[in-house]
């Protein structure tokens, strides 16, 4: 930590994009952040980038769905990084959809205000270039792992990011979505779910899974989440 951080008073975001941002560059940009509430499978985004979103409670999932139907998550997204990366790499389409999976809240920005605070020479541009970086890294990381890992790995793995970006030990998670999530039949999930809570790292109970034993399902997730998480880490965004 350095001298400066160490002197700045804490900031009134949990985002960690905005909580990094000096004094002078948040009050300028802060007043294009509208508050809002985020509801369970509210989508953000489909293909067009309106507005963006820096979540401070809740998930979000980057889900792309293929021709017969069957979806896949390709990333995840807290209070670590934006909703929107779209309007910043100028582009106002992307495939795919970007959906409230854990409700919170967070702020709400037109894309052009947004595209507008990165393209000038400042924290905003920094920290959003970090965030691009991390999730190049996330992305080229599940790629590897929906490849070569088994599916109680994979489960671990998901589980534990999502942990990092929520915070909370219980999470509304059915087997039907994480089925839907991980790639993956509902009743292979079933079985990783029972590998992982038979030895009480999690509980899984109407709907929602709760994390017992963080350590134990560290030890039992694929490497993949390490190298992420450090990744994640290194660059100031967990």
């Amino acid at each position: 930590m350095t001298p400066s951080q160490k002197s700045r008073p804490p900031s009134v975001f949990k985002n960690r994009v905005l909580a990094a941002l000096p004094k002078p560059e948040i009050d300028r940009f802060s007043k294009h952040l509208l508050p809002v509430k985020l509801e369970l499978r509210q989508q953000l985004l489909d293909g067009h980038a309106q507005y963006a979103y820096f979540l401070e409670e809740g998930l979000a999932s980057v889900v792309l769905t293929l021709e017969n139907g069957a979806t896949v998550e390709v990333g995840v997204i807290g209070v670590d990084g934006v909703v929107g990366l779209p309007a910043l790499l100028g582009s106002e389409t992307m495939p795919g959809c970007t959906f409230i999976q854990v409700e919170g809240s967070g702020y709400r920005i037109q894309a052009s205000k947004l595209k507008e605070g990165f393209e000038r020479s400042g924290q905003l541009r920094k920290h959003l270039q970090k965030y691009v970086l991390a999730n190049l890294v996330q992305s080229a990381q599940n790629a590897a792992c929906n490849r070569l890992h088994n599916i109680s790995e994979r489960l671990a793995r998901w589980l534990l990011t999502c942990h990092d970006r929520v915070q909370c030990d219980r999470m509304p998670l059915t087997h039907e979505f994480l089925g839907q999530m991980l790639g993956a039949p509902r009743t292979t999930v079933t079985l990783a779910a029972g590998m992982l809570h038979q030895p009480g790292l999690i509980n899984y109970s109407r709907g929602h899974i709760t994390i017992k034993n963080r350590a134990g399902l560290e030890s039992v997730a694929c490497e993949c989440y390490g190298v992420v998480r450090d990744e994640f880490r290194r660059l100031g965004l967990l």
